[in-house]
């Protein structure tokens, strides 16, 4: 039996845009990629699928043009919002995308698992996706345990240590300076007046806004800034780091004995990152990664991440990511199209509808 060939498309919708990437397989030249930053808009009905599919098939046709090819074999759609918000995208896509691309194999995914994907590829193990929002995802690779999830609930129920809980936190110190309550932070009252305007006004200005969680992960970046000379800004970092890493032990699957020779063999059908350069689990330890926007706190950050990990998750392996969420489309459509996606099909978070 020959193997499989073709065209795989990945899809990466989420808050900040959309993004697209064409890849041959076999095929050892560059992915084909396009992306906007218009993100998919969210209605009544969630995500909506129609002006979502309005950016990616004519997106698609100029890719595979470019490739000289004329379908896609097989896709993976992931998407921020498609595991509560994601039913237009399932009743739509489906149809829709074997209509224009001619897709014999599609895969809707959260955009946790596209994220997991692209870290980890197809190995046992956890990553937490820290942005704007934050969510943490496991699977030891088996149909019984599926995937565990943690957080995710958004800036109101939760997203601990996310981008948005870190700028909220800084704000509310600030806002204690300003009031003369315990636990205010002058330094972060300065950076409020100068990236906002006078204290008072702050409420109206932030809560009749529809994009209110990215209002307020605009401002970690200045609680970051702050930390190496505020003992305050420092320590919300330090609670953020601790909750990240609370998020990635409550995901992170037992060990299971022999899954060294597991791991590696899968990260190496990942084709994401080179084998001999990634640092594997030993002794059945857990892999995990921390991927998204976050990282680029830097070390007021990443140094307390780096103990809280240490002091929660004392037997894991931390591991660097190896790719991004579009990376992680491109791998689950790629094991559609050859038939060796290890990844559990456990919708809402995996669904393979065709």
């Amino acid at each position: 039996m020959s193997p499989a060939t073709g065209h795989v498309l990945g899809v990466d919708s989420g808050g900040s845009g959309i993004r697209v990437a064409l890849r041959a397989v076999p095929g050892s030249g560059p992915d084909l990629t396009w992306a906007s930053s218009v993100p998919a808009a969210v209605g009544e009905q969630g995500v909506d699928a129609r002006g979502l599919l309005g950016q990616v098939l004519p997106a698609a046709r100029s890719l595979l043009a470019r490739a000289g090819a004329q379908r896609c074999e097989a896709v993976c759609v992931g998407a921020a919002g498609m595991i509560s918000l994601g039913a237009d995208l399932r009743a739509v896509l489906p149809s829709a995308l074997r209509e224009a691309l001619g897709v014999r194999r599609l895969a809707l995914a959260a955009d946790a698992v596209t994220a997991y994907a692209g870290a980890l590829g197809q190995r046992p193990g956890a990553v937490v996706a820290a942005g704007t929002g934050l969510i943490a995802v496991g699977t030891d690779l088996t149909a019984e345990c599926g995937w565990r999830r943690a957080d995710g609930w958004g800036h109101l129920l939760g997203d601990c240590g996310s981008g948005a809980w870190i700028g909220r936190a800084g704000l509310e110190a600030a806002m204690r300076a300003y009031d003369g309550r315990a636990g205010g932070s002058h330094a972060l009252l300065e950076r409020l007046e100068a990236v906002f305007g006078p204290p008072p006004e702050l409420p109206a200005a932030l809560y009749p806004r529809a994009d209110r969680p990215a209002v307020l992960a605009s401002f970690a970046p200045e609680v970051s800034r702050c930390a190496p000379g505020d003992p305050v800004a420092a320590d919300i970092l330090r609670r953020a780091a601790r909750h990240i890493a609370e998020a990635a032990a409550a995901v992170c699957p037992a060990p299971r004995p022999g899954r060294e020779a597991t791991s590696a063999a899968t990260g190496r059908q990942a084709g994401l990152a080179d084998p001999a350069a990634e640092v594997y689990g030993t002794g059945g330890a857990c892999d995990v990664a921390v991927t998204g926007g976050l990282l680029r706190m830097g070390a007021p950050l990443l140094a307390p991440l780096h103990e809280e990990l240490q002091l929660q998750l004392p037997h894991a392996c931390p591991v660097t990511a190896a790719g991004e969420p579009l990376d992680g489309a491109l791998c689950v459509a790629e094991a559609l199209l050859t038939d060796s996606l290890l990844l559990p099909a456990d919708p809402p978070m995996l669904r393979i509808v065709c």
